[in-house]
């Protein structure tokens, strides 16, 4: 999440300013506390609420039964009299959601501990299967050998998309545009919609879409009613407090089309910036507007964008292979927001969401805690944890969401497409922005989760299942050039688009299948080592049984570990020993070693050069 109003830094210089689309740059930054645009779950109070009913029972498939359970639970809640008799007036039916869920209004907002109380209530009773309030969410801004071959000539890209290009803190999208680029994928971008006519969208990249928006205010369109494309009106607040309690007055945030730059922006087409998957499509579907979105619109849009049916709403005609969501809000995951995304796995799209900005347990932050998710923590451009990014063993990997002013200005922020207008979409020009937050690290995962579908399609291959992608994610990830606290763990390394491919695309060995090594003879060193912060050099030595084996690290700068087994290739996981102090003085011992095959693995935790290894027995 970013709030604009607050963040907004200097133009860029003059040569920025001449865009040759026409348009005006500017940055969006991210504070280092809780955005306040971010309702706690304290302040999440709602008039809504969604209830799925148990098959068979009365209440599943009639309409007063329905409403009379509401009313009853409300009257059994026990709460202040007032509240009672206006919250048990008149419930109404507002819809039935794709999962099979009734959204019901009660008369007025509850605070968040009457609400909870009707929901106990609504819960306790035998026909119900779940109960949840439907609040509203926010955006949640704030190895290869190969020479990279493709250099794109976007006018931007070498001096402001360090997260794409850069060694230390980027994805390493050159070396896999050389191998896939996302044709044929679809990407649902789940967010605020879309700004169609932008210049550096090639024709065709973005599909119709829908907008899942079903109040007015919200919106900011005419009617209460769901309609095709997914046009951003814009999401600003015009004061203070209007959200919720301690919410600020800000500007739209033009949120989706930042993220669907991340995904899919023309590449190479010599204005403006690149994108990761920048021959995939993008399906934006539009949930969140003016002080976010519903749960229960987002849970429709999560089914509808995967192939879902969702009733009153056409058939998607492009499902998705993968949704991304850079959203969120506090509480953990509900039965409401879990059977929404189970829905959607089960018809194989893989989703990718927003870990959270809140610099907290990501166990208590929506849909993050969800299962079957792909939960992106943010990276700044040193390849560390940003301040805000939430954490835990919730977080799957992580990618480049920005460190804001810690890092400065392009070096602080994730850029892409954007808009300059403070309200509608007329009311400005259209540009480029540097934003911050999950918001922008999620994206950089749902792209490369799209150049591998992509690529495995084109070489015959069947697509991943969504298990089956998340693995490969998380273990092809780059290994943090930094590290991470203990405290606040952020997933398995930052998303590694030429890994990721790498991994996808080998073949099973059926012959000869011993690891790609350089092999060391026996007291002679090897020296003169350099390498980048999460490089890796794979070494292998003869050793003869039972006579001491020693492989040693010395001399240079900077910080590497060695990790050492047996018959096949180590890992920083998976290992038979290692050695991993701070600097480059590392010795890994074995006693009693066996007859055979040894790989020593040279990690450099960080950048290091004038290194030399040996091996000694």
């Amino acid at each position: 999440m970013t709030n604009k109003q607050n963040l907004r830094i200097n133009v860029l210089a003059a040569a920025v300013l001449s865009l040759s689309v026409g348009a005006s740059a500017y940055a969006a930054g991210l504070p280092v506390k809780e955005p306040a645009r971010q309702a706690s779950t304290a302040q999440q109070n709602s008039e809504r609420i969604i209830v799925k009913y148990r098959t068979g029972t009365a209440a599943a498939a009639d309409r007063s039964a329905k409403l009379a359970a509401v009313t009853s639970a409300v009257s059994r809640a026990s709460l202040g009299a007032t509240a009672s008799r206006s919250a048990a007036a008149s419930p109404q039916l507002l819809r039935r959601l794709g999962t099979g869920a009734d959204v019901i209004r009660l008369q007025g907002k509850l605070s968040q501990a009457d609400l909870q109380k009707v929901l106990k209530e609504i819960q306790a009773d035998p026909s119900v299967q779940y109960a949840a309030a439907d609040v509203k969410l926010q955006r949640a801004d704030t190895r290869a050998k190969e020479t990279p071959q493709l250099v794109p000539n976007d006018q931007y890209y070498a001096q402001y998309q360090w997260h794409l290009h850069s060694a230390t803190g980027g994805v390493n999208a050159p070396a896999a545009w050389d191998v896939a680029q996302g044709e044929g994928v679809v990407v649902a971008v789940l967010d605020t919609g879309i700004l169609p006519q932008h210049p550096d969208f090639a024709a065709g990249t973005l599909l119709e879409g829908y907008d899942f928006i079903s109040d007015a205010e919200t919106s900011r369109r005419p009617t209460d009613e769901r309609v095709p494309g997914a046009l951003d009106y814009g999401d600003w607040v015009e004061n203070d407090n209007e959200c919720y309690a301690g919410s600020l007055a800000e500007d739209s945030s033009w949120h989706g089309t930042h993220v669907s730059g991340t995904v899919a922006e023309a590449t190479n087409n010599t204005i403006g910036m690149a994108g990761l998957a920048y021959k995939a499509k993008v399906l934006p579907v539009r949930v969140l507007g003016k002080c976010g979105g519903y749960l229960s619109d987002i849970a429709d849009a999560i089914t509808w964008a995967s192939g879902g049916t969702v009733a009153g709403i056409p058939a998607n005609p492009n499902p998705a292979e993968v949704i991304n969501m850079s959203l969120g809000g506090g509480g953990a995951c509900d039965p409401a927001y879990q059977d929404a995304i189970n829905g959607a796995v089960s018809r194989g799209t893989t989703v990718v969401v927003a870990a959270g900005n809140q610099a907290s347990n990501a166990s208590g932050y929506r849909p993050a805690s969800c299962a079957n998710v792909i939960a992106v923590g943010a990276t700044r451009i040193t390849g560390g944890i940003a301040s805000y990014s939430n954490f835990g063993a919730a977080v799957d990997l992580s990618g480049p969401g920005g460190g804001g002013g810690v890092d400065g200005n392009p070096g602080g922020y994730v850029w892409q497409a954007g808009y300059n207008g403070l309200t509608t979409p007329t009311s400005g020009a259209y540009s480029y922005m540097g934003m911050g937050g999950t918001s922008m690290a999620s994206p950089h995962v749902a792209a490369v989760a799209a150049l591998v579908q992509g690529a495995l399609a084109s070489a015959g291959k069947d697509p991943l299942t969504p298990a089956q992608l998340e693995t490969l994610l998380k273990q092809s990830a780059r290994t943090f050039p930094v590290t991470i606290p203990a405290a606040t763990p952020i997933g398995s390394g930052i998303v590694d688009a030429k890994g990721a491919l790498d991994k996808a695309l080998e073949e099973p060995c059926t012959e000869d299948c011993a690891p790609d090594a350089t092999p060391l003879t026996n007291r002679v060193a090897v020296t003169g080592l350099s390498g980048a912060g999460g490089s890796e050099t794979l070494y292998s030595f003869e050793a003869a049984a039972g006579k001491t084996v020693s492989f040693l690290t010395y001399g240079g700068s900077g910080n590497v570990s060695l990790y050492v087994s047996a018959g096949e290739e180590p890992s920083a996981t998976d290992f038979d020993a290692k050695s991993a102090r701070p600097g480059n003085s590392e010795t890994v011992r074995f006693t009693a070693p066996v007859a055979g095959t040894y790989y020593i693995k040279l990690v450099g935790e960080s950048a290091f050069s004038g290194v030399s290894i040996q091996a000694v027995q």
